[in-house]
């Protein structure tokens, strides 16, 4: 297990913690008064290894050969130049820290983190570590790098760290909540996946098979990508899947829960990877929903209860357009003219999937 301490007086700031992949969702947002919920699991940490927080920088004060250097090779609004590196936790891990009152800005329901670090360690009030609670943002704590360390041989404490974790019964996350709306960690996967399989298609169509994965991927791909030529097939592929037939154009793979590795697959030339616990439920937990009817008497072998019946939203699944277009404007393919293309398209009319 890991600790993380102040690098000033090594004061504890943190539960024991084992390191996970930062979730495809970290950096979503969602709309003014909608309170998301917690980012991180808890005795959980991931690190970014992109900058964070300010000081930031516009596009057009940067330049285009600066911001490809930084990572970045399509116009967005500003570029982070805070340090790599910073660790996210769960706010309820957190230890021996204070608030920093004259950096507790927010935009409407708590804290944002626009004014900097807003957290000190409690025993020599050093800046440590940014919390984030404002609505439309995951809840999270962001420690900074360079006012802390980690201690530890980061052992995972009895997690599983093979891939088998991915075929346990029950351990996708589903991609509706209990409210009846669909799970907006699935938009954000969802988003930054199709960014991944748009430029992997070359400007071809793409297909994907019937159910949940043409509900997520199919309707938008339609509409971005354009008719007629030869046609890519996607498909899932990964641990606990067999293969009937070909290999598809394209695999959509998981990352490893923990060390965010891809699956690596030999059958496929392209692989576009998602989070472990979205592709388990696309690969693995959706199958048994299909089980499920309504029943009389003894149930069959097999057969799984109707009651209660699985949660079924009541409008369209859309990817999230903001994840899509961070996604995209990170990949270096955006360069090209047609992919700039879509991705000028989407970034005019962010609100609304263009030709949907």
């Amino acid at each position: 297990m890991t600790e993380i301490v102040c690098a000033a007086c090594d004061a504890v700031l943190s539960a024991p913690l084992s390191q996970v992949a930062l979730p495809g969702h970290a950096h979503q947002t969602w709309g003014n008064g909608v309170l998301l919920p917690v980012l991180m699991e808890p005795g959980t940490y991931a690190v970014e290894p992109e900058p964070y927080g300010p000081p930031w920088r516009t596009w057009s004060d940067v330049g285009e050969e600066e911001a490809a250097a930084r990572g970045v090779f399509a116009p967005v609004h500003a570029l982070s130049y805070g340090d790599r590196g910073a660790i996210v936790v769960a706010p309820g891990d957190t230890r021996g820290t204070v608030l920093i009152p004259e950096r507790c800005g927010g935009y409407c329901c708590g804290l944002d983190g626009g004014d900097g670090p807003n957290l000190a360690c409690e025993q020599c009030g050093r800046a440590v570590a940014t919390r984030v609670d404002d609505c439309s943002l995951w809840q999270a704590v962001w420690f900074a790098p360079h006012a802390v360390r980690r201690l530890g041989d980061d052992a995972p404490a009895g997690r599983d760290l093979g891939w088998e974790v991915l075929a346990r019964p029950g351990w996708g996350a589903p991609p509706v909540d209990l409210s009846g709306v669909w799970s907006r960690r699935w938009e954000a996967v969802v988003g930054a996946g199709l960014a991944h399989l748009v430029a992997a298609s070359g400007g071809t169509p793409v297909t994907v098979p019937d159910g949940l994965l043409a509900i997520t991927f199919g309707r938008v791909l339609g509409a971005l990508l354009p008719p007629g030529g030869p046609v890519k097939r996607a498909a899932l592929a990964g641990p606990g899947l067999h293969a009937a037939g070909p290999a598809p154009d394209i695999a959509l793979v998981p990352r490893h829960p923990r060390t965010g590795e891809p699956w690596r697959t030999a059958s496929s030339p392209v692989a576009v990877a998602l989070d472990a616990e979205v592709w388990a439920y696309l690969a693995l937990g959706f199958r048994d929903e299909r089980f499920r009817a309504p029943a009389t008497g003894g149930l069959p072998e097999g057969v799984l209860r109707d009651d209660p019946l699985p949660l079924r939203p009541a409008g369209h699944f859309w990817p999230d357009p903001w994840v899509f277009i961070r996604t995209l404007a990170r990949l270096p393919a955006v360069r090209q003219p047609w992919l700039r293309s879509i991705y000028d398209r989407v970034t005019d009319r962010p609100f609304g999937w263009p030709g949907l």
